[in-house]
């Protein structure tokens, strides 16, 4: 198998690119000038085939398609913070539709019918979920409650659209919230574990700042969830979405809590006005039957060692 990533310098591309290469995958990734490297380590840059391309740029994906031919393209490249998208609701919007609307156009008109697209949604799609919705099924309603999900309800049913009408190879799969090493410390397990290794370094006050913690969410290992990303472009159906989670769910609260008990420091607990959004999802609780079902995906990693490794990633670099 030749598979292109895009979004391959970030946090699940770095992950996936690694797992792609251990099944002898060769793996090609979309970059940018300015893309950081640092998530990609010097042995897997040896390995791997960067492409410098900007993926808004219908002829520089064209090419870039129409040159490596991948028999898989795992789409991971979008602004992907949900706070960034209440400031920048336009370029979040723009941005996530239209790359991936340039890569279904290269992929169909250079006549790849046998390339499988695995496009990576959000189970933030559900937004406004009920408590009696939950745990929330592929076929529960979204109701999008930031300008980020609205940008992944677009590409969820952008993908749909393409299945239908030009048979493309689409794997649409919503992610629910993902953590680990490597997790930019704008995500809230981050940033805690962040400041936590800030402050036994003693280059932080011992405080530290959080938004809403009463929010509940379905936490994946990242390792985990690229795994599923792999196995759903192995086994899935073409057209179908899968939701990735765990079937469990803990407070923002309790993810904090947990990260407080790794270190021996008394950390005070400070709420920032600035960290709170305009609105939240109250929970996001998923079911992974469907994948369970047709691909065999189970979560493996247990999230407290996800939340120690994230900890200790933190540690090695503040």
């Amino acid at each position: 198998m030749k598979a292109l990533i895009t979004g391959i310098t970030g946090f699940a591309g770095s992950h996936l690119a690694e797992l792609l290469l251990e099944e002898n995958i060769e793996v090609f990734g979309t970059m940018r000038p300015r893309s950081p490297m640092e998530n990609l380590t010097s042995g897997v840059q040896k390995q791997i085939n960067l492409v410098e391309c900007e993926l808004r740029d219908n002829v520089a994906v064209r090419h870039t398609i129409k040159t490596v031919k991948p028999d898989a393209v795992f789409h991971l490249a979008a602004q992907s913070f949900v706070p960034t998208s209440w400031g920048s609701p336009e370029d979040t919007i723009m941005n996530n539709i239209i790359c991936q609307l340039n890569i279904f156009e290269a992929v169909k008109d250079t006549g790849l019918t046998d390339t499988k697209i695995q496009i990576a949604c959000s189970s933030e799609e559900y937004g406004m979920v009920y408590e009696n919705e939950v745990p929330i099924r592929e076929t529960n309603p979204l109701r999008p409650l930031s300008p980020y999900a609205v940008s992944k309800v677009s590409q969820d049913m952008m993908g749909y659209q393409y299945f239908m009408s030009y048979g493309l190879n689409v794997i649409r799969t919503r992610a629910f919230n993902h953590t680990g090493p490597r997790r930019g410390e704008i995500f809230v397990a981050s940033t805690f574990a962040k400041q936590i290794a800030s402050i036994e370094k003693g280059i932080q006050e011992p405080s530290i700042k959080v938004g809403n913690l009463g929010a509940k969410r379905d936490f994946t290992d990242v390792r985990d969830t690229v795994r599923a990303y792999y196995m759903s472009v192995l086994k899935a159906e073409p057209g179908e979405v899968y939701n990735i989670a765990t079937n469990k769910t803990i407070t923002i609260q309790e993810l904090l809590d947990r990260l407080l008990a790794l270190t021996d420091k008394d950390i005070e607990v400070k709420t920032d006005p600035a960290r709170l959004r305009p609105s939240d999802v109250p929970i996001l609780l998923g079911n992974y039957d469907r994948l369970r079902d047709r691909v065999g995906w189970e979560p493996r990693i247990p999230f407290d060692k996800t939340l120690e490794d994230l900890l200790n990633y933190w540690r090695e670099r503040v």
